[in-house]
């Protein structure tokens, strides 16, 4: 069965067992377990019910394998013959998540 979710501002189309890296859900450690109820879509096939805007009584149950950090990002800004450089990085928070469930 697939399933379309909405989570930390983005939307996946999912199965059981997909792994998936999302923003860090906050206060949350390894193992944890999260319920994710804004479900647009539910169901293969023939059986597919859409929400408007979301499916009632669906939710998906993932676990959380990873908080980790991802890789830097380089922002480089630079105007010629002024003098001026600024670079600055950044590293994406990160949830490595696993899909164990999807309720109707």
């Amino acid at each position: 069965m697939k399933a379309t979710i909405k989570t930390q501002g983005r939307q996946f189309t999912v199965q059981e067992g997909d792994i998936l890296f999302v923003n860090r859900y906050p206060e949350t450690q390894n193992g944890d377990t999260v319920t994710i109820d804004t479900v647009l879509s539910v169901g293969e096939g023939s059986e597919v019910q859409f929400g408007q805007p979301t499916v009632e009584g669906a939710s998906v149950t993932a676990r959380i394998l990873e908080n980790k950090r991802g890789t830097k990002v380089v922002v480089f800004k630079k105007k010629r013959r002024k003098g001026y450089e600024n670079k600055r990085g950044h590293r994406q928070e990160l949830s490595v998540i696993k899909i164990e469930s999807i309720n109707n």
